[in-house]
């Protein structure tokens, strides 16, 4: 799906839009451009209450507070940009999906259409796409590989959805006007600065089961039957591998960005549950989960390995005990 050259030359460009960059993965991706000496501007509506502004005394980051909507205002945004890593969209967990399915899908696509339309006027060298491991949610076909994506169902869920019509829009944009694209598919990021929701299934996995023992639960109540598997992939090792795919020569392509090691959502709570609360012995509740609920998920991630260098640094161990100490803290400072 597109070219490769190396490695090198692109990232000699300077100035980098990065839609959605106080978000969880957005702040982490401008703390590793800043790295790279590039210049930086944050676009972002500051929706989410855990928006991040990294490093904004820093002399190379320019922060707009705008609606990616408006068509006009995204434009001019752009302007003078060599590079967009467009991860703004309307995101959370399980919970998030169906109560919100009509919202995502129509504010997803009123920021894409902006973005790629505000890529083209300004001549943008690449769109770098960040989509999501979502769009295999339909798939029989474990690891998945990028190439499966041409052969599955299409996704179920208004989210999944919305992501895979991203990806076409990377396809048809390129096709009509060449704008040069690459897409990433992180796969279940988690790492400090990811909070716990508002209700069950608002964020992630990792923050839902975090909160819910530190209320004192008991037992720990569980959707579904606790046999879903998940791939976590730290959330820094993903926004390494999303700016070594802007930097790179490889061009109109899609990346699976994901550990492999595949972990059941039983053994996770149990885990979480013995860092956490060593007094009372582990005991789950089953709760009817919701009715898109992904049994499997493993990505094959050779293609990102061959062509970007990539590979997950951080194994889920180390970066499980960091997030967990990190959100121990947080829960205890709003009680």
């Amino acid at each position: 799906m597109g070219t490769h050259k190396g490695s090198k030359g692109l990232g000699k460009m300077k100035k980098v839009i990065v839609t959605g960059g106080a978000g969880f993965i957005g702040s982490y991706v401008i703390e590793e451009l800043l790295k790279k000496k590039y210049d930086v501007t944050i676009v972002d509506n500051l929706s989410k209450k855990d928006s991040r502004l990294p490093a904004l005394s820093s002399e190379k980051i320019n922060f707009m507070n705008l609606d990616l909507g408006d068509p006009k205002k995204t434009a001019d945004a752009f302007r003078d940009m060599d590079f967009c890593i467009n991860l703004a969209s309307k995101i959370g967990g399980i919970g998030y999906f169906h109560k919100y399915p009509a919202t995502i899908l129509s504010e997803n696509n009123k920021i894409y259409s902006s973005t790629f339309e505000a890529a083209v006027r300004n001549k943008l060298k690449k769109m770098v796409f960040i989509s999501s491991s979502m769009v295999f949610e339909s798939t029989d076909r474990f690891p998945s590989k990028e190439t499966d994506i041409d052969k599955i169902p299409p996704p179920l869920t208004g989210y999944g959805f919305s992501k895979l019509v991203g990806e076409y829009y990377c396809r048809t944009f390129s096709e009509q006007h060449d704008l040069k694209y690459n897409i990433i598919r992180p796969f279940n990021a988690y790492g400090i600065n990811e909070y716990p929701g508002d209700f069950i299934g608002y964020s992630h996995v990792i923050p839902d089961l975090v909160k819910k023992i530190l209320s004192g639960q008991y037992p720990l109540e569980m959707l579904g039957d606790g046999k879903q598997t998940r791939c976590f992939t730290h959330v820094r090792d993903i926004a390494r591998g999303i700016v070594m795919a802007m930097e790179s020569d490889a061009v109109n392509e899609d990346f699976n960005i994901g550990n492999p090691e595949e972990t059941e959502m039983l053994a996770l709570a149990e885990k979480l549950w013995s860092m956490i609360n060593k007094n009372k012995p582990f005991r789950v509740k089953f709760v009817p989960g919701f009715r898109y609920d992904i049994k499997k998920r493993i990505p094959d991630v050779l293609k990102a390995e061959k062509l970007l260098g990539w590979k997950p640094l951080i194994g889920f161990k180390d970066g499980l005990k960091e997030t967990v100490d990190w959100l121990r803290q947080e829960i205890a400072g709003q009680k």
